[in-house]
């Protein structure tokens, strides 16, 4: 990852961390606690993809299981967030923008039941039974409705400034120079794919305006 991509997945997953451990986790909610920091690796791997997604998944899941005061064995949340980092990265579009809300809502709960799930499965396999005394269903239903909630107020925040850090106008502007393009050429049958295919129409019409002289002189 490029420089600012690091300085900022830092930033946010240090910032959601702390205020995961300091302020949410002391809510005392039933049920399960809002997961702040899995609503970070999303929003970072909506825009960077599933590669970056599993390395800020690893990352911001190996500071959750050396925080205090984790109770667990160091890797496993970092396991379940690598995994939910790479599985958001999937759905992520070529230009890093998502067209409907509705793709990030329903990741975003099926990232929520997907982690409880898989931390509880990892949690069975080395011997931790807590989520049998609390009961998975509910675990379950209320993460999906705790971070559903919490989502739209922080998902496209976070998609946002990781689109700033990309440093790329061309992709902004492409888009649109697409749209407008491929309007123009479904009634000419030209295509335009830009400044290099504005250039090559150009070329076109002073090469036809060429043509149309020449067979001018030719008449006469």
């Amino acid at each position: 990852m490029r420089f600012n991509r690091t300085l900022l997945s830092t930033a946010l997953v240090v910032i959601a961390l702390v205020v995961q451990v300091s302020v949410l986790a002391r809510l005392q909610l039933p049920g399960a606690v809002p997961d702040l920091l899995l609503l970070v690796v999303l929003g970072l791997a909506f825009v960077y993809g599933h590669v970056a997604g599993a390395l800020i998944g690893f990352g911001a899941g190996l500071l959750a299981d050396l925080a205090p005061p984790a109770d667990h064995a160091a890797g496993r949340y970092a396991l379940v967030l690598c995994v939910i980092g790479y599985c958001a990265g999937l759905v992520r579009p070529d230009n890093g923008r998502l067209k409907s809300a509705f793709v990030p809502m329903a990741a975003v709960v099926a990232a929520a039941i997907g982690s409880t799930l898989l931390y509880a499965l990892v949690g069975a396999l080395v011997g931790d039974t807590a989520a049998r005394h609390v009961g998975l269903g509910s675990l379950l239903f209320t993460a999906a409705v705790y971070d559903l909630l919490l989502a739209p107020f922080t998902v496209p925040l976070i998609m946002a400034l990781a689109r700033r850090t990309e440093n790329d106008p061309l992709s902004e502007s492409s888009s649109g120079g697409d749209m407008a393009a491929g309007w123009l050429s479904s009634g000419t049958g030209l295509r335009i794919g830009g400044p290099r295919g504005g250039l090559r129409l150009k070329a076109a019409r002073s090469r036809a305006a060429r043509a149309g002289r020449i067979k001018g002189v030719k008449r006469l």
